[in-house]
């Protein structure tokens, strides 16, 4: 009887054999109770030894057994052996499985959008249906506990084929190329890679350092209409696509503030180059040589974000950037343009100071009630200052300081609270307010760049665990022209009332979609 429950054991053994993980516990726990019954057994066969006095008939009862117990042995020999091999296969698929590949995560938007334009003759201009399909494929990698790869390819096209003007379109210059809806390409938007380290040098400092196309649209706080997680910079001031870098520490432990971090950031925006294979340039310059004859130097930026309060509730972010070299057309290529249909080229004009300072409070008050506890609200303001060179910033030869404040709460729908939000934003910017929020994602143009006033209204619902429908409407009342341009005479502020027909002084935009994110 005990010869075959060794041996049924060992043929159990045998068949639970797997590549799982979870199932190389069970086979070493039965391997050690086959190994309990055999020295069971042989202490048995010892016993019986010393009291049968007859030695055949002992040899002839203990020699199948202990002959039964050495084939066992090396049965669980071999099966040791084997579960050695398994471990190590089911190791390597699970760091395969788990480390060796790219996550993907998918956010999809289809979108129509009413716009409508008022101009300052009393004309109007308008769309009633732009129809547009978005993409976004995130990519992430971590490779060890210390560095990860992220990126992300976008697509933004309006159904069907689009009908292209005669002049220069500059919704593909490259800070926007991803926020607006042109051809069919799939283009960058991120590619970065990230290192991060609990201790700077001997110090209990955690930092982390980041080079790479970066994530620079959708800040805080226009990602809160969009129901999506921040990126770096706050969008006040800063809403543009960059390549460039960023180092960052985490201060709670110098300065003993909550949830205190800073972060130095920087970039370029443009590249003077000229290009490898351009046989007007090449041949005389060398490829990839700064072309002086283009008036445009390098586009760089520098900046710092700084947060000394972030208790999970109350928050306060403040950020700092300079940016040196900035484009925009001169007067007289503006009127160049006008009167001959010459096609005026970008020229650097100068330098430009952001700054912004931001409070926000996820939740009012503590306990007062639910829906205090999920409301959300902030109230942003931020500053610019030209620093022109002999061609001018926004039509002036002096410097000149333009501010912006905007304010807004986000809170559930009192109709079905749980799976849908309301938000309700506002904001006005100076006679000489300058923002580089081109990337803003509002077909109407950005409205954080009015010179003027903005108004959005907006409703987020949840229909599923990833499909969800907004619908919202922006107007933005421009005081002065000028908000969606770059920074020369074509940024210039002329009341509206003082200025020309194909000035835009009202501009609307209604929107629905459905977004799908994974």
């Amino acid at each position: 009887m005990k010869k075959n429950l060794i041996a049924m054991s060992v043929v159990t053994a045998l068949a639970t054999t797997s590549f799982a993980s979870d199932m190389n516990k069970e086979m070493y726990n039965q391997i050690q109770a086959l190994k309990a019954q055999i020295e069971a057994l042989e202490k048995k066969v010892a016993q019986q030894e010393a009291k049968d006095k007859e030695a055949q008939k002992a040899v002839t009862n203990v020699a199948p057994t202990q002959q039964k117990v050495a084939v066992d042995e090396k049965r669980i020999e071999n099966i040791e052996k084997k579960l050695e091999t398994v471990s190590k296969t089911a190791t390597t698929a699970k760091i395969q499985s788990a480390q060796d590949n790219i996550k993907w995560d998918v956010d999809f938007r289809t979108q129509v959008d009413n716009i409508q334009y008022k101009h300052a003759d009393g004309s109007h201009s308008k769309n009633k249906a732009l129809m547009t399909n978005r993409l976004w494929l995130g990519a992430k990698y971590k490779a060890d506990d210390n560095s990860s790869f992220f990126g992300k390819l976008s697509y933004n096209k309006a159904f069907g084929e689009r009908v292209k003007g005669n002049n220069t379109n500059y919704d593909e210059f490259n800070w926007v190329t991803n926020e607006n809806a042109n051809d069919d390409d799939i283009k960058l938007k991120e590619a970065y890679w990230l290192y991060q380290n609990e201790r700077l040098f001997s110090s209990d400092i955690p930092w982390s350092v980041s080079v790479g196309r970066r994530p620079s649209t959708d800040g805080l706080p226009i990602n809160i209409r969009n129901n999506q997680q921040p990126n770096s910079p706050l969008s006040h001031t800063i809403d543009v696509e960059f390549d460039g870098f960023s180092f960052k520490l985490d201060t709670e432990g110098v300065t003993g503030f909550t949830g205190s971090w800073l972060k130095i950031c920087g970039g370029r925006g443009l590249t003077n180059a000229t290009p490898r294979f351009d046989m007007a340039t090449a041949n005389t310059n060398g490829g990839y040589s700064t072309n002086d004859s283009q008036e445009i130097d390098d586009i760089d930026m520098l900046g710092l974000i700084y947060v000394p309060y972030d208790d999970g509730q109350y928050s306060v972010h403040m950020q700092y950037s300079h940016a040196w070299n900035l484009i925009g057309f001169d007067e007289q290529s503006l009127q160049a343009y006008k009167t001959s249909g010459t096609e005026p080229s970008f020229k650097d004009v100068g330098d430009i100071d952001l700054a912004t300072i931001l409070f926000k409070t996820e939740g009012i008050g503590n306990g007062i009630s639910d829906y205090l506890d999920n409301t959300t609200a902030f109230a942003s303001f931020a500053m610019s200052k030209t620093n022109p060179n002999t061609k001018e910033m926004l039509g002036s030869p002096d410097s000149q300081t333009g501010y912006s404040v905007w304010l807004g709460v986000n809170a559930p729908c009192p109709i079905l609270p749980d799976s849908a939000k309301i938000g309700f934003e506002w904001n006005k910017g100076s006679k000489y307010w300058r923002s580089m929020t081109y990337g803003e994602d509002t077909y109407a143009g950005s409205k954080i760049a009015a010179r003027g006033q903005a108004f959005e209204v907006y409703r987020t619902q949840k229909l599923t665990e990833a499909l969800s429908f907004g619908v919202s409407y922006v107007y933005i009342d421009y005081d002065y022209t000028g908000s969606n341009s770059f920074f020369g005479a074509d940024g210039e502020p002329i009341a509206i009332s003082d200025a020309n027909g194909s000035a835009v002084k009202e501009a609307q935009d209604i929107r629905a979609y459905m977004r799908y994110k994974f």
